[in-house]
């Protein structure tokens, strides 16, 4: 007779968890910057080194042997787990650095198919910032028997309503202060249930621009769905500072650090490539495209010497420059690049040059946070620290039209204009979807408002630009960086509210000031001061290369089963088998309702010996973890 056990019910004394749970966190940490940090390819226009390739693991069921300890446990996929794909490797795709691809998973059979290197494995400066040690035990962090290793926060939903588009969230939570839970990439079901959570070794490296993109074979004219994100560290506000989240010591506050590059998964979590900037610029956070092209466009940025005194500046300055960069995926060479400090000057922007005398010397007069690909060869580009918006002729490089910015072209209608803007992005019939930050910049500045996503019609005969739409939150929100808008398949909008903790989805039609209810589908906040650069929604499915982890515990005359599959879409059910040996396993609960990302399933089944194996909705056998077996 199967019946899943609640968590209170086979939960161990408070003591012994928070040990176990600690040592867990604690070896996981160390295995990660153990392991990590190999380098990054790229630097010039050469193709990226082949990794080798490695087993993948498979889904064969394996033994492993545990005491179990004085209460009686054994796991599977935990750390150092003798039963992962390899030494140093994750063998449930929690990302541990391992060699060979910087993330702990396997890599593909063929070495040809995949070319990667691993990047970013290890904080710039090599050492976590002082005073960020993340907050991983209490009730807003996740905790599983079977995968402890795994600590995500846990986001609280305010509202779900009938209504919101299909797919799961799409985040990559860090913090200015002290992050509650793991940094990484992390996927969300609507209730807040993690999907896939790949924690990276230390507070002081973050993600950015976490999102499913379509990977194109221009030869084949083949696409496939594959995650994408930005890893490095970001410049963030230095403990005990003046609480600005303006600038900090070592430079303007949400600059990447060098040292990063993107990272490309396939369906399986298996590290398919990975990208670096060129020309002596450093991979940006904001923005990676994938093309159709079978290229890659992102931003990248370097500080350049420059005397600063004619804006009002130290001599000895620097001004922070960006690039838009292309990269073809196939060879690593660079197709094509813009400079913007080659096209706009930087006494345009809203950022004074007084700056560098609290940042080291660095001004930062662009700050370019979006990308986008337009009709007629056109991108799309903004420019936060400009407050403007231009739209770049590919070919001559030459600016077309700028919107908004000192020396904008168009004329604002009623509430269409905008400031310290993020997420800039074509729309159909001549408009654009961005979000308005609108706020928090230097004092004596442009007027502040709450801020918001907005749809703005462009005439560009007549140069016009007016409101077409507007979200706003309740409670109104001031975002003083980061953010997004994005139209979704249903006609909804979802938002990230940048550097507040929300995120959330609703009706296309919108609402205005003050009413920031209306139209609203759902809501959620983040734990603490926890925030993502963006917040997005994807249909995505997960089928983990890797199989499912397995862990066993004693309660009273119970045996219970927790079963996880990190990343798995597609589980609906778990299946449990037991036996006195590994090759006499039989089925002791056929069909087991999957409950979240970890399930417990009790049985009278006194084994010794554990196996899950995970269903589909047809009941079809997906995969199978590797045999466990409990003592006491």
């Amino acid at each position: 007779m199967s019946h899943p056990i609640g968590a209170a019910r086979v939960s161990r004394t408070a003591s012994r968890r928070g040990r176990r749970l600690l040592a867990a966190v604690a070896l996981t940490t160390a295995v990660l910057a153990g392991a990590g940090g190999v380098g990054c390819t790229g630097g010039g226009a050469t193709s990226p080194r082949k990794a080798d390739a490695r087993p993948d693991g498979g889904d064969a069921p394996g033994e492993m042997t545990d005491a179990g300890g004085p209460d009686g446990m054994a796991d599977v996929g935990g750390p150092g787990s003798p039963a992962g794909p390899g030494a140093g490797e994750r063998a449930d795709g929690s990302g541990t650095d391992g060699p060979g691809d910087g993330t702990g998973l396997a890599d593909p059979p063929d070495p040809g198919t995949y070319d990667a290197q691993p990047c970013a494995g290890t904080p710039a400066g090599g050492a976590d910032p002082a005073g960020r040690s993340p907050i991983v035990t209490g009730p807003q962090v996740w905790s599983f028997v079977s995968a402890p290793q795994l600590r995500p926060m846990r986001v609280s939903v305010s509202a779900l309503r009938p209504g919101t588009a299909p797919g799961q969230i799409f985040l990559a939570p860090y913090s200015g202060s002290t992050v509650v839970g793991q940094t990484g990439a992390l996927i969300l079901g609507d209730g807040g249930d993690p999907v896939w959570f790949r924690p990276l070794p230390s507070a002081g490296l973050q993600n950015a621009g976490f999102t499913v993109q379509n990977w194109h074979d221009p030869r084949s004219g083949a696409a496939e769905p594959v995650l994408t994100w930005w890893q490095g560290s970001i410049v963030l506000p230095s403990p005990g500072g003046d609480g600005s989240g303006r600038v900090a010591a070592s430079g303007p506050v949400g600059r990447a650090e060098p040292g990063g590059c993107y990272y490309v998964y396939d369906s399986s979590y298996r590290l398919r490539r990975t990208v670096t900037a060129r020309n002596g610029f450093h991979a940006d956070q904001h923005e990676f495209l994938l093309t159709s092209r079978g290229t890659a466009l992102f931003l990248a940025s370097r500080a350049e010497p420059a005397d600063l005194r004619p804006y009002g500046g130290p001599a000895d300055g620097a001004i922070l420059n960006s690039e838009v960069q292309e990269v073809d995926l196939a060879t690593g060479a660079l197709v094509f690049s813009w400079n913007v400090r080659e096209h706009v000057d930087p006494a345009d922007s809203e950022v004074p040059a007084a700056q560098a005398w609290t940042t080291g010397g660095l001004w930062d007069p662009y700050h370019l946070n979006s990308i986008d690909e337009g009709p007629d060869g056109q991108l799309l580009v903004s420019s936060r620290n400009m407050s403007a918006v231009y739209a770049v002729d590919r070919a001559a490089g030459d600016i077309r039209w700028q919107l908004g910015g000192r020396r904008g072209d168009f004329t604002f209608g009623a509430e269409a204009d905008f400031s310290w803007q993020h997420d800039v992005r074509w729309r159909p019939d001549g408009r654009i979807g961005l979000f308005d930050n609108g706020c928090c910049g230097p004092a004596g500045q442009r007027p502040q408002r709450q801020s918001r996503g907005v749809v703005l019609r462009l005439d560009a005969e007549r140069r016009t630009a007016t409101l077409d739409r507007s979200y706003y939150h309740r409670p109104a929100l001031s975002s003083a960086s980061q953010g997004n808008l994005q139209a979704l398949s249903n006609g909804n909008e979802f938002v990230g509210w940048g550097q507040q903790q929300f995120y959330s989805e609703y009706a296309g039609a919108g609402n205005g000031p003050g009413d920031g209810a209306r139209s609203l589908r759902y809501d959620a906040r983040m734990p603490g001061e926890n925030v993502s650069y963006r917040v997005l929604r994807h249909e995505w499915v997960g089928t983990p290369h890797y199989p499912p982890s397995l862990a066993v515990r004693r309660d009273g005359g119970q045996s219970v089963a927790y079963a996880s599959w990190n990343g798995s879409t597609l589980t609906r059910a778990w299946q449990v088998l037991a036996g006195p040996d590994p090759g006499s396993l039989g089925v002791v609960v056929e069909h087991a309702m999957r409950t979240g990302f970890e399930t417990a399933v009790g049985t009278a089944d006194v084994g010794p010996y554990f196996q899950v194996r995970a269903l589909d909705a047809e009941r079809t056998v997906l995969s199978a973890s590797a045999v466990v077996r409990l003592d006491g």
